[in-house]
Parts: C-alpha cells; sequence; structure tokens
C-alpha cells in the first residue's frame, strides 16, 4: 500500500527492509507490530500521554462543576474543544496526506504540554477562572484536528496491512487500559491534592510523547521533487486537496455510509457519557472517586474488546457483527439512565466499553486496508469528522437536559437514536458492503 517515500522502520532496529516484511509473522498476533522500533516508540510515548488525559479530563470535568456547579458550564467547556475539533479535522486530515505526521503529532505534544503547564500553575496558584477553561479547551480542540489525522495515518506508515488489525488494538487497547486505570487514579488525587496536580501530570505527558516522537525515524514523506526546469511543483491548494479525500469516500458506498453511522452513533454518545456521567457521580453516587471508578469501568471493557478484535485474524461478516454490537449499546446506553446503584452502572458501562472497544478496532483497520496511502489521512479525518461534527451540540444540549432535570430521559433518547441508526444501516446495505479480505 505504501510508496517507497513514506515506508517507515521494518526490521527491529532498522530501516532498510520493505513494508511487507515488518516485524515478521511468527508469534502471537498481538505482538507483532511492538518488533518495530518506531512502532515502539509512537506506542511508548502515546500510552503515557493517553495516562496524562484522564487526569487531564477528570480534572477539567471536576474543576468546572467546582467553579459553577453547572451541567451546562461544562457541556459548554467540552462544546468549546469539539468545536474547533471538528471544523478543522479535514484540514488535519489533508496535511497529513501531504507533510510528516511524525512531525505533526510531535507539534501537537509539545503546544499541548506548554498551555496544560500554564493551566496548572494557574489552577495550583488560585488564579483560574472559568474563561481560562474555555481557552484551553479552544486550544486543545485546533491541536487535535491535526494531532488525530496524523497518529490514524502513521500507524499504518509503520506497520504491513495484515499487522493493522493487531497495530490498532494495541493502540486502542492502551487507550482503554489508561481509561481503566487513569480515572480511578486522579479521581483519588483530585480527592486528596484538588486539581492542580492532575494538570501538571498531564503537562509532563505530554512532553514525554514528544520525546518519544523525537526519536522515530519513519511517519515522514519526502519533498516534491524539482521538475526539469528545477522548479517544486505546490500541488493542489488546500481546499482542493480536500476536496479529493470527500469526493473519494463520497464514491465508495461503504464509506459513505460509515460515515453517515458514526456521526449518528457519536451523537448518541458524547454528551450523555461526557456529561451525564460526571453529574451522575456527583449527584447520585459518592463524587469524584466515583466518577473516576465509572469512567474505568468503560474503560475496562473497552480495554478487553480491543484486545480480544486485534487477536482475531479475520471477522467474518464484519458489517453484521457491527450493527448488532450497535444495537446492543443502544440497549445499554438507555439503561445507564434507571440504573438503581453503583454497581450496575458500573457493570453496564462495562458491557458498552466492551462492544465500543471491539468495533473501533476492526472498523478502522477495515478503513485502513481499504483506502490507498495517498488519500488515508484524508479520509480517517473524515472518519473522526463524522464522529465530532455533531459533538458540539450533543454536549450542549446534554448540560441542558441536565440543568432541567430529565437525566434517565436523556438516556432513554440516546439509546434510541443508536437502534434507529443500526436499522437504517442495516436498509443502506452496510452489512453486505463491510466485510473484511480473507
Amino acid at each position: 500500500m505504501q510508496p517507497e517515500a513514506t515506508m517507515a522502520t521494518t526490521d527491529i532496529e532498522s530501516s532498510a527492509a520493505p513494508a511487507p516484511m515488518q516485524g515478521g509473522e511468527s508469534g502471537p498476533a498481538l505482538v507483532r507490530p511492538l518488533r518495530i522500533r518506531d512502532f515502539r516508540f509512537v506506542f511508548s510515548g502515546e500510552t503515557v500521554s493517553l495516562l496524562g488525559d484522564q487526569f487531564h479530563f477528570v480534572a477539567l470535568a471536576w474543576l468546572a462543576l467546582q467553579l459553577t456547579g453547572s451541567g451546562l458550564a461544562l457541556g459548554t467547556v467540552l462544546m468549546t474543544a469539539a468545536i474547533p475539533r471538528a471544523v478543522f479535522m479535514l484540514v488535519g486530515g489533508a496535511f497529513s496526506d501531504r507533510w510528516s505526521p511524525r512531525n505533526l503529532m510531535l507539534v501537537s505534544n509539545a503546544v499541548r504540554a506548554v498551555v496544560v503547564g500554564i493551566v496548572a500553575m494557574l489552577v495550583i496558584t488560585g488564579n483560574a477562572q472559568l474563561w481560562q477553561l474555555y481557552i484551553l479547551a479552544g486550544i486543545f480542540g485546533l491541536v487535535d484536528a491535526f494531532f488525530y489525522p496524523a497518529l490514524n495515518t502513521i500507524v499504518p506508515m509503520m506497520v504491513s496491512e495484515g499487522q493493522l488489525p493487531a497495530a490498532n488494538a494495541l493502540m486502542q487497547g492502551t487507550q482503554q487500559l489508561t481509561g481503566l486505570l487513569g480515572p480511578a487514579i486522579a479521581g483519588l488525587v483530585i480527592a486528596a491534592v484538588q486539581t492542580g496536580p492532575a494538570f501538571a501530570v498531564d503537562a509532563a505527558s505530554f512532553a514525554v510523547a514528544a520525546a518519544a516522537l523525537l526519536a522515530v525515524r519513519g511517519g515522514r514523506r519526502a519533498p516534491t521533487p524539482p521538475n526539469e526546469a528545477g522548479v517544486t511543483a505546490t500541488g493542489p491548494s488546500m481546499l482542493a486537496t480536500i476536496g479529493e479525500g470527500i469526493a473519494y469516500a463520497w464514491r465508495d458506498p461503504a464509506i459513505r455510509s460509515l460515515l453517515v453511522l458514526t456521526a449518528a452513533f457519536n451523537f448518541a454518545f458524547m454528551g450523555p457519557l461526557n456529561v451525564g456521567i460526571a453529574w451522575i457521580a456527583d449527584h447520585r453516587f459518592g463524587g469524584s472517586a466515583d466518577f473516576g471508578l465509572l469512567l474505568s469501568s468503560w474503560g475496562a471493557g473497552a480495554l478487553v474488546g480491543a484486545i480480544a478484535a486485534g487477536s482475531i485474524r479475520r471477522v467474518p461478516h464484519l458489517g453484521w457483527v457491527t450493527m448488532g454490537i450497535g444495537a446492543v449499546l443502544g440497549v445499554g446506553l438507555a439503561a445507564i439512565g434507571v440504573a438503581p446503584s453503583m454497581p450496575v452502572t458500573l457493570a453496564v458501562l462495562v458491557a458498552i466499553g466492551l462492544g465500543v472497544g471491539f468495533i473501533n478496532v476492526r472498523v478502522i483497520a477495515w478503513v485502513q486496508a481499504r483506502v490507498p496511502d495517498t488519500m488515508i489521512g484524508r479520509v480517517m479525518s473524515l472518519v473522526t469528522f463524522g464522529s465530532q461534527a455533531l459533538a458540539p451540540v450533543s454536549l450542549a444540549l446534554a448540560g441542558a437536559i441536565i440543568d432541567f432535570g430529565a437525566v434517565s430521559a436523556m438516556f432513554a433518547v440516546a439509546g434510541a437514536i443508536l437502534v434507529a441508526a443500526v436499522v437504517a444501516g442495516v436498509a443502506w446495505g452496510v452489512p453486505s458492503r463491510m466485510v473484511e479480505a480473507p
């Protein structure tokens, strides 16, 4: 899939072999990508960064509630990050196809380290105010728009097509593992020493991730060579580059349907889980420690789902499996709103995380294997855009509904949206189109 200009390190300690031979094919499938030097550095750095992110999310949510006591305020802070993340996601995808995804990730991590470090100092010195959280969220959303397409682009540049499910399972698995451990630890830390140290941990984690990327040799694109007249072609404009990616995705019925379904799924999940779970922990259960445990239960299920997805060589009838899991997720989401106790809520979140972890790994690997290298950044940015475009609306609506007192109804409607999206996907023929190659 990969042109010579974008090949990454393929031996354990060298970058001279062709991409299809990366890491060998012996041993458990899940660990094969870790034999590749560049992938190890990216994986290790992002693992540390993701652990810091859990401190960041718990601290941000808790600080917003401490400053205002309003679910609407928390929802609009998260919405402020979601808007630039969605608006600039397609630009980030185009950048990933034209420039080095490794460099985009490096700059993104460095910027976030500085910004979060400043916020940590403001909180520790007692000078934090709500408007500062809006600025932090806006900067994070903008940087995320470039970081995540680059991350989705660099993985298929480092591993062979056959290793994509395992590589994505490792990346998703570490996200879920940190989601399992991080929120619980962060909740206990915040309960003991407040939110300032949690932001400091996140800033340090971004610095570690940036240092790891400095050691990555691959994930770069060769500069465009000059023509016979010695002039380097500038290529199409950024808008034209984005347009090419949109046109490519729209011509593919399977990817087109996936984009719509992704938008519907994430609209149903984003607000209720990000805002609703924090409110439930604060008002129904024991506070920040229980908030961390609820997020960790989600992470536990998603970790198991990701590992299972990466350990399976092929999923027969991937489309039907995806639709079936989606329907179960809808029922689970509705159940959260009426769960009578903390243990029941934990169990439901574990089940939901299991399904989400499995779907994410297999669907992302399916897209990466289907799309040529020259388009992967833009197509993956469209998939991410589909998951982020309606996030601001979902977050704001969730905050408003919570302040109105209709928490259970919010989760029920969100579950119904998921089930309706599954029915629409079956009607569009998604199960027959979403099939993994033998």
